[in-house]
This record gives C-alpha cells, structure tokens and sequence, in this order.
C-alpha cells in the first residue's frame, strides 16, 4: 500500500471513529395534557466531574415591534449578549434578577453595551416604559443545550455516549425544571427522551382586543 492510500484509509478510520463516538438526544417536551410545548429549554451535563467546555456564543436578543425576540434564550455561563433596538421608539431595559442585575437607559440602535451574564440562573427581561414587553434568558454552565420547537422537540448534539443528567424548564411551568437521567447510546440515530411539564394557566395576550397597554 502507498504512503497516499494509507492516509486515505487512515484519514477514513479517524473520521468513522469521531462518527461512532459523536451522538445526540431528540427530547419530546409535552404539557400534561398531551400537547407539545414550545421553547422549552433542555440541558445535559455529563456524569462525572470532568470540566465542561467552554464554546462561549455571542448572543442577541433585539426589540421590534414592542416585543423581545426571541422570548426565550438560552446561553452558557459568561457569554455575551446585545439588544439591539430596532424600534422607532426608544427603550429603557433592564433585569432586576439575581442572576444578572443590569439597566440600560433610553436609546436606540445599537448604542446599548452587551451585557456579560457571568452566573447560572433565570433572567428576566423587561422594558422600564412599555411593561408588557418581557423576555427570559436561561443561563446555564454545560455547552450541551437546545430549546424545543414549534413540534415540543429539542435535539442536543453530544460528544459522546454516557449517562446523561437532562434538565428541562419552561418560564411558564408550575415548580422548578424537571430533571432525569438518561443513558445515551453511541452509534446511528439519536436517544429519544420524553418530558411532560405542569403549566400554569397561560397569561393573557397583550395583544389581543381590549387588553390594557
């Protein structure tokens, strides 16, 4: 065999090794009712004490059309987030969470400074001159996350198999995220997890007729 064709099949049997370690989890998030719930955030951390990577991802979170977009972000420890407004009408944001504490005065555009959120928690977002205008930033210290679909589904690639602790939360669920172990397998296809949430009842749309501003 020549030196080039070896590492060809070297080359092949590296990348079919990276293949069969590599896997995901599908998780299928449901109300108690039966019916899929939307930006849920799952997470999953290893077993074992091994340090997590740190793949920090910049984030944006922007203001349009009175509302924040997304509602529901979902970050690890020490990223970077803007808020970009791209209102005609000026904002005034702010979070009195514990997780991160921060207030931008009035502006427009791009004038905010991104904002670090440097501890695991819940942040919630909102507007100190249009109050119905809310968001939820999750922060999380694994790089192994996903946010649920219009379907319930979230898919979370993986390094590798193992047991897996899933944790799975929604803003407007009734106590704290449910947790579970799973077992994740290596090879083709992805482990399938299920999650059914207790809700609280929905808050009312600001936007529907007759709702106070």
């Amino acid at each position: 065999m020549n030196t080039l064709l070896r590492l060809i099949c070297l080359a092949g049997m590296s990348l079919a090794s990276a293949a069969a370690a590599a896997t995901a989890i599908t998780v299928q998030v449901n109300d108690s009712s039966g019916k899929p719930l939307a930006d849920v955030v799952v997470t999953a951390e290893p077993d074992g004490a091994a340090p997590l990577p740190k793949p920090l991802k910049p984030a944006e979170i922007e203001q349009r059309g009175l509302r924040f977009l997304p509602l529901v972000s979902v970050i690890q420890t020490g990223s970077r987030v803007s808020f970009p407004n791209n209102d005609k009408v000026k904002h005034h944001i702010y979070s009195f969470s514990p997780a991160k504490k921060f207030d931008q005065k009035l502006y427009s555009g791009v004038a905010a400074a991104p904002q670090v959120f440097d501890k695991a928690g819940i942040v919630v977002l909102g507007c100190n001159i249009h109050d119905r205008m809310l968001a939820y930033i999750k922060v999380v210290d694994t790089p192994f996350f996903a946010k649920t679909d219009a379907a319930g589904v979230a898919r979370i690639e993986l390094p590798a198999a193992g047991k897996y602790a899933l944790s799975s939360w929604h803003f407007n669920m009734a106590g704290a995220a449910v947790e579970q172990t799973v077992a994740v397998k290596a090879g083709e296809g992805a482990t399938a997890a299920s999650v059914k949430l207790t809700m609280k009842p929905p808050a009312p749309d600001p936007d529907s007729p007759g709702a106070p501003y």
